[in-house]
């Protein structure tokens, strides 16, 4: 936690969340039965051999190494720590412990435990640092839970859905796993619900709206683009296209980036999302939660008002734990009491920004989908008939 709160971008967030998490009783919860609704776990370091499972060996051997005083400027381009990337004091301790937390978090999701993490790094690149990102832990994170584990049994591979909700188009892990040129069905879905314009990052072809009839289509790597000021009317109208495409695929391990830079107040002023009500933050992962198969790994990401990020994130934990708090909770009496002014409280209500995702927009894009649920379902009939 000390050493995640290091991170340039969000400094002492993590922190932050911690405190509000304990000051709000979260930690002591317990079912009827005594046992704690929450175990926190000791994370482990991350080998450089998990590591590599996506990372090149240049890029951990330059980011990882202590002694590395960072004055090469071209080494420092050539691994993008410059810019929104610049390298900071314990960065090579900062990277193994942030991936192993997440690895911890997908161990303990084998074992039967839903597990959440306020980690999350979804743009990462396999060569270089980028958007804010050192280590492309949920990555590492997927491609863990698609091996098959001796203590689950089960009649064909794994299937991991990822579901991303961050402001940001979520460009590492969507290029990691696309495909379009494979003939056979993938073990891992990405669906990625993010703002995208001109010029705003990241810039990427996967992240407009997909083309079912382009050759470069790839029916499991999918992008849902939503326009400025995007509400709770927005997301609850496009929230069948996410259930449809989870019913398609039905997936064994379900990962949710959690992102909270769209919600309102925060600085990138982009969306107008807030955690109540009907097609909100809260309401959108407590349908996961309880409603969806398989077992869910709740990640954070994104998130540059961090009381509020603390807000929504413990918040989505007493959701994760059965135990949702009232939104009008008053903030405890606690050393970041300030950071919370001026309502002290629990929620995080939505601002007066237009949403301009007009219907005939929303019209295109359930049309499209309706298409590439159908090119999906093929695929994935295929992959019953063949057992995989």
């Amino acid at each position: 936690m000390q050493v995640s709160s290091l991170l340039p971008s969000n400094r002492n967030r993590s922190l932050l969340v911690h405190s509000l998490v304990t000051a709000l009783g979260l930690f002591k919860a317990v079912h009827p039965d005594g046992r704690k609704c929450i175990q926190v776990l000791r994370p482990r370091r991350a080998s450089v051999r998990e590591l590599m499972a996506y990372h090149t060996r240049d890029y951990l051997e330059y980011a990882l190494s202590p002694s590395n005083d960072h004055q090469d400027q071209s080494q420092m381009t050539e691994f993008g720590l410059e810019d929104d990337c610049p390298p900071f004091h314990k960065m090579h301790e900062y990277i193994p412990l942030i991936a192993g937390a997440t690895l911890t978090a997908v161990d303990a999701l084998k074992d039967d435990h839903d597990t959440h993490s306020e980690l999350q790094r979804h743009h990462a690149q396999k060569t270089k640092a980028s958007g804010f990102c050192y280590v492309a832990d949920c990555i590492l994170a997927i491609l863990a839970l698609k091996r098959p584990a001796p203590s689950l049994s089960m009649a064909r591979r794994p299937r991991v859905m990822y579901v991303d909700l961050d402001l940001h188009f979520s460009d590492a892990v969507s290029q990691a796993f696309y495909n379009a040129s494979s003939a056979s069905p993938s073990q891992v879905l990405t669906l990625s619900i993010h703002h995208t314009s001109p010029g705003f990052f990241p810039v990427s072809q996967l992240s407009a709206l997909p083309d079912p009839d382009d050759p470069a289509f790839d029916p499991f790597t999918l992008s849902l683009p939503l326009q400025a000021g995007a509400s709770i009317a927005t997301f609850s109208r496009i929230w069948s296209i996410v259930e449809g495409v989870k019913d398609t695929f039905n997936p064994d391990f379900t990962v949710v980036q959690c992102g909270v830079d769209g919600m309102a107040g925060d600085p990138m002023a982009t969306w107008n999302w807030c955690l109540d009500g009907v097609g909100s933050l809260g309401w959108c992962i407590t349908r996961i939660l309880h409603d969806w198969p398989g077992k869910k790994l709740l990640l954070g990401g994104g998130g540059y008002n961090s009381a509020n990020a603390a807000r929504a994130w413990s918040f989505l934990t007493s959701v994760a734990i059965g135990r949702p708090l009232p939104l009008d909770t008053d903030i405890p009496d606690h050393r970041a009491l300030p950071l919370y002014q001026p309502s002290f409280t629990l929620d995080v209500p939505a601002g007066n920004m237009q949403d301009q995702n007009s219907d005939s927009y929303l019209l295109g894009v359930e049309r499209c989908y309706e298409r590439i649920q159908m090119l999906l379902n093929l695929k994935v009939t295929q992959a019953s008939t063949t057992g995989h």
